[in-house]
């Protein structure tokens, strides 16, 4: 079996970036990052996303705000950086604590600013087939791991684990659109093992630490994980048990190392794409 490590891919995609900022005449793409309160997972995921920024030369401000901030006070300073001409793209690190009303800021956070995908716009685009939009970067980064892999998915069947705006869904689509023939499994789903194991490609978002099996897998396939799960050794997995895949995949996904790797990178070409429409 072999690795597809995220790292290679975001190499490419940044090396692309730079070459591509050149011609930006010294105008550098702003992303704003927008936090609110201490959640580990979050602040992780910030700290990533702006040293990718930095690494490509873009910039990169976060916005932090405590998790105490009142609703009517967060949607202000929300309506300010939505509204600021010199910032490109947002980052809106999510869930917002509960007291926050998080469907008015994804209904009117500007779609050409919306580098994440969680607009209804960007992701109407998305389940319409149109490339004008942002898709989820998560979704988005599974696509350029195939690519890079020059693993052609046309008429494949693929299986996907899950059915989140945030992957499953999204990941369907834009694999549908490369003419991919793909299939969701859900916690519904009968004989799901089956349903799996018939899969050329298999992407797994469930969310939950080890779930596909050997059983889940057949002779050959692609398996792609998506989960960032926490085992109970404490140790950070994915939704795949890749060490009881092995003798039957011909190419599985790291977890760490993998898709994660990748995502930062898409939030950055994101940037660019966003910079250059609102030069």
């Amino acid at each position: 079996m072999e690795l597809l490590k995220g790292i290679d891919v975001a190499n490419a995609i940044n090396e692309k970036l730079i070459k591509e900022s050149a011609d930006m005449g010294g105008r550098v793409p702003k992303l704003a990052i927008i936090r609110v309160g201490e959640r580990p997972d979050d602040m992780s995921y910030e700290r990533g996303a702006t040293k990718k920024m930095e690494k490509v030369g873009f910039a990169c401000e976060s916005f932090v705000f405590p998790e105490t901030i009142e609703n009517e006070a967060f949607q202000k300073e929300f309506d300010t950086i939505n509204d600021n001409p010199e910032i490109d793209g947002i980052l809106l690190l999510r869930p917002l604590p509960k007291h926050l009303d998080e469907e008015a800021v994804v209904g009117r956070i500007s779609p050409e600013k919306d580098l994440d995908g969680i607009s209804p716009v960007n992701l109407a685009k998305v389940f319409a087939g149109d490339k004008t939009g942002f898709a989820p970067c998560t979704a988005e980064a599974v696509v350029e791991m195939l690519d890079f892999a020059g693993i052609d998915v046309t008429g494949k069947r693929v299986t996907v684990v899950g059915r989140s705006l945030v992957i499953g869904k999204p990941v369907s689509m834009l694999l549908l659109k490369k003419n991919a023939t793909v299939t969701i499994c859900h916690t519904k789903t009968k004989d799901m093992k089956e349903e799996c194991r018939r899969a050329d490609i298999l992407v797994a978002a469930a969310g939950v630490a080890k779930m596909i099996t050997a059983e889940y897998v057949g002779k050959g396939a692609v398996v792609i994980d998506v989960g960032i799960n926490v085992d109970n050794n404490g140790k950070l997995c994915g939704d795949v048990d890749t060490d009881g895949i092995s003798s039957l995949a011909s190419v599985a996904t790291p977890v760490p190392g993998g898709v994660g790797s990748v995502t930062t990178s898409v939030l950055a070409k994101h940037l660019l794409q966003a910079a250059k429409e609102n030069r």
